[in-house]
């Protein structure tokens, strides 16, 4: 099974908690996470349980992938489906990441100390969401007026061309007409 593309800011910390249930014992099952350069973020063979994390360099996408795969031993052939997998999967990111109770511990963080942090670091992600908005919609605005700028010229150079084109229809019709004495 893949799970689709999810994106990613920079610098964001992505955790993930599988669990895989219900393997027989003729099957092993990996779990491979990758971005969309093919670079390989996380990867286990034998995968039953387990959790991984990793940051993202850039704002990209990754994608979660857990294949399956015969290892009786009975050759390469096709294997029956398996009818009772189940694969349980969460995936935290961002400040839903942060393991709040051993920053807790660590600092001796009062309760309501705790919930200020977390305040501010929530602050902080929805600065950096409406920042990264900002720097899209400047790039998607100017995008924007450089596609209208060439409409507008090309529109204005069609224009001169239809223009031209029926000048010298009329000239050149008037002088045929001419020629063929139909007028004067």
């Amino acid at each position: 099974a893949e799970w689709p593309l999810r994106p990613g800011h920079k610098d964001v910390l992505v955790v993930g908690e599988f669990t895989v249930e219900n393997i027989p014992s003729s099957h092993e099952v990996d779990i491979m996470v990758k971005d969309t350069k093919e670079q390989t973020l996380f990867s286990k063979e034998k995968a039953e349980t387990g959790k991984f994390a990793f940051t993202l360099d850039d704002y990209d996408m990754f994608s979660i992938c857990f294949h399956g795969k015969r290892v009786d031993g009975q050759g390469a052939g096709r294997s029956p489906p398996v009818d009772d997998l189940s694969v349980k999967l969460a995936v935290k990111r961002g400040i839903e990441a942060k393991s709040y109770n051993d920053l807790a511990k660590a600092e001796k963080l009062k309760p309501m100390e705790l919930e200020l942090k977390k305040l501010e670091d929530l602050a902080e992600a929805i600065v950096s969401d409406f920042a990264y908005m900002k720097s899209r919609e400047k790039l998607m605005r100017d995008t924007n007026e450089s596609t209208n700028s060439r409409v507008l010229w090309f529109s204005i150079f069609s224009m001169a061309v239809l223009l031209g084109l029926a000048l010298w229809q009329v000239f050149y019709l008037k002088r045929f007409f001419k020629a063929k004495k139909l007028i004067e």
